[in-house]
């Protein structure tokens, strides 16, 4: 470490509340799917910001869009219209196939709307009774303020900041039959991520959401799956809840708000995301860079009996060990690499989506130098 960097860090800790161990990384700028420090070292990366920075880094054409809405305006509140919120408000109901949009400044107010949402469909629909239940799932993971807390399934994070909102109900993920076991007259949502992150790493099965989603609509129930942030504008801070017309007619004019939410400049990042999304195929990327990703890093498994399994879809993916992964986690960023752990046990990787093959091999071989350096 340089006295350079030190400073930097030292500097940052004397102002800023140690909620993180952040590693000891000055990043400074980047370019493509690399980052570099304060010193100009160079790193791959495949944290992406915590699955967020899904273009990379310096991409022309999304620096562009922000510079030009900068150049107009930044924000305006929401009690006037803007072009960027109505473009970006259409173009997530289309990629969702719902009809309403509420954007939030993170995940976690995403998380908060939605929970908001569903109490008030259920206190409207059943003639204003407060004693709704939701279910939400074990070693889920939404969110750091109270009402996102209470949904998330890991004591861990709920003990110091307890009491929390009431009428929870956990239920295992992928497990049908204990959900079906929860739900009850005032079961009013049911809350499920589609891969656990924090949990780690675990998708869930299709015929668990199909049939989830089928007992929510039989029973009259909000599935709240459609909250969206992280790769939503790729850097700029802006979330979304997504609902139905039924569900979202539910809220009205006073019942929910943000100062922030949804102004120009980060519904202009959006927009430029789903532009670029388009214009690089980044779906058709994740599929084939994806599947790719999984077989080098099952073979990896098969080489190291360290490594317990390897989990995952898409380029999101999990690589459960059969111990801490800090040690492993630290050495690959001092060569370079930057990955982040899911958990205690579990390294997580979730890179720019527009990653190549080339990226994924050279991300293997600093990480299997390293498998092999502890296994000596």
């Amino acid at each position: 470490m340089t006295l350079q960097n030190k400073a930097v860090m030292d500097y940052a800790e004397e102002a800023i509340i140690h909620t993180y161990n952040r590693f000891p990384v000055v990043l400074d700028h980047g370019d493509g799917v690399y980052l570099y420090d304060i010193e100009g070292k160079k790193y791959l990366d495949f944290a992406a910001g915590i699955a967020v920075c899904a273009l990379g880094y310096n991409v022309p054409e999304y620096n562009e869009a922000l510079k030009a809405q900068i150049d107009k305006v930044i924000h305006v509140s929401n009690l006037y219209y803007t072009t960027p919120m109505a473009e970006a408000a259409h173009l997530l109901t289309a990629a969702s196939g719902l009809k309403k949009v509420f954007f939030t400044n993170s995940g976690t107010e995403a998380i908060e709307g939605a929970i908001k949402l569903a109490r008030k469909y259920a206190w409207t629909r059943d003639n204003q009774s407060t004693d709704h239940e939701i279910i939400a799932m074990n070693h889920s993971f939404h969110g750091r303020s109270i009402g996102a807390l209470s949904v998330t399934g890991n004591p861990h994070y709920q003990e110091a900041f307890k009491p929390l909102i009431d009428k929870v109900v956990f239920a295992d993920f992928n497990d049908l039959e204990d959900v079906v076991s929860k739900i009850n007259d005032k079961t009013c949502a049911i809350i499920m991520e589609t891969i656990q992150g924090e949990g780690g790493i675990y998708p869930a099965d299709p015929e668990f959401l199909r049939a989830v989603r089928r007992i929510c609509d039989e029973r009259d129930i909000l599935l709240i799956l459609m909250t969206s942030a992280k790769a939503l504008g790729c850097g700029v801070p802006i979330g979304a809840f997504v609902a139905g017309e039924k569900a979202a007619s539910a809220l009205t004019a006073g019942d929910h708000g943000s100062t922030y939410g949804g102004n120009p400049l980060a519904t202009a990042a959006a927009c430029a995301v789903f532009d670029l999304f388009e214009k690089k195929q980044v779906v058709a990327n994740v599929c084939e860079v994806g599947d790719y990703l999984g077989q080098k890093l099952n073979a990896l498994a098969e080489k190291y009996s360290c490594i317990k399994e390897v989990r995952g879809m898409g380029l999101i993916r999990g690589m459960e060990f059969d111990r801490p992964v800090a040690t492993i986690v630290a050495r690959c960023i001092k060569r370079g690499l930057l990955i982040i752990s899911a958990g205690t046990n579990i390294i997580r990787f979730v890179p720019p989506l527009v990653i190549g093959r080339e990226h994924v091999d050279e991300m293997t071989a600093v990480l299997e130098s390293v498998l092999a350096e502890l296994s000596e």
